[in-house]
């Protein structure tokens, strides 16, 4: 058995289509079915349905398929500890974040690569149910997510940060003069905010609920840089993250203003898949993040940005 056939497999797993794992493998069609079928040959199952199309794994393809996602990663972490101890960490730290925590991903992956200059990072926005299913398929090695979400399980977590919940708004508008203001305010002005499918938003929904009112903004998008792309104009404003401000800080002609009630959210943090060892990349990374002070470095922005206001 080699590993390339396990590659393959893998690689027909994720794409569904022959042609086209043969084409992220490089390789012709013919080669990768044939080495598809050698596996089988050597492990005297069927792993493959077949028709006219690719029909999905049988059974004990599903279970070989379990096994290529271990092995694989196995292999991976002999080359990072190997290269550790040759002349420094390489090799791709394969990254995965909630779309809300992208914004302050920088404060760990540009001191990962100052210290590890010879390693890479492919850093990816994914849901929670899609960082999860990742790490089952050994397909991330650390992801940033929300640390209470319930569809993490058999992770190990390393908190970094809480979100804190702030009103960004025009500085003519109504609520601009005031040094702080409620949800129930907040929900009555022209918003801005993320779409429902988002936790960030369901949380915020719950706030909102808790003072008696429901938001209904004009624009709700699934991202922060879209929803950013539509403040400063001078008329809508929005809930936005602390942690957003490492990026994008407050835009001109608006300021941004304390929320009375709830206006600290969930924890966010680093999360691994719980099994021994972990990966020498994710192993780097869960040490710079112990020495990267994010919650301070975040808390004083929030500070910086609410005493200019």
């Amino acid at each position: 058995m080699l590993l390339r056939q396990l590659e393959y497999l893998v690689a027909l797993a994720r794409e569904r289509h022959f042609a086209r794992a043969a084409a992220a493998c490089y390789v012709s069609q013919p080669s990768l079915s044939a080495a598809i079928r050698k596996l089988e040959h050597e492990l005297d199952v069927p792993i493959v349905r077949r028709g006219r199309r690719f029909e999905g794994l049988t059974p004990e393809g599903e279970r070989v398929l379990e096994w290529a996602h271990k092995v694989l990663a196995e292999r991976d972490a002999l080359q990072q500890e190997v290269s550790a101890m040759r002349g420094g960490l390489a090799g791709t730290l394969r990254m995965g974040a909630i779309p809300t925590a992208l914004t302050a991903a920088s404060l760990l992956t540009s001191p990962f690569c100052a210290r590890h200059p010879r390693a890479r990072v492919s850093l990816a926005s994914l849901s929670s149910r899609e960082i999860t299913g990742r790490l089952d398929e050994f397909e991330l090695d650390v992801a940033m997510t929300y640390l209470d979400d319930d569809t993490l399980h058999q992770v190990r977590k390393f908190p970094l940060y809480e979100e804190r919940y702030l009103l960004l708004t025009p500085e003519d508008g109504g609520s601009a003069a005031r040094t702080s203001v409620g949800w129930a305010e907040v929900a009555a002005l022209p918003l801005c905010l993320l779409s429902p499918q988002m936790r960030n938003r369901r949380i915020m929904d719950e706030y909102f609920a808790a003072e008696g009112v429901t938001a209904a903004p004009a624009i709700e998008t699934d991202t922060v840089a879209a929803l950013y792309a539509h403040l400063g104009g001078g008329r809508w404003s929005s809930v936005i993250s602390h942690a957003w401000l490492h990026m994008f800080g407050v835009p001109a002609g608006m300021r941004v203003l304390p929320l009375t009630g709830p206006a600290d959210g969930p924890r966010v943090g680093l999360v691994v898949a719980d099994r021994d060892p972990v990966a020498p990349l994710a192993r780097a990374l869960l040490e710079v993040a112990r020495h990267a002070r994010i919650r301070d470095t975040l808390d004083g922005l929030l500070s910086t940005h609410v005493r200019g206001a």
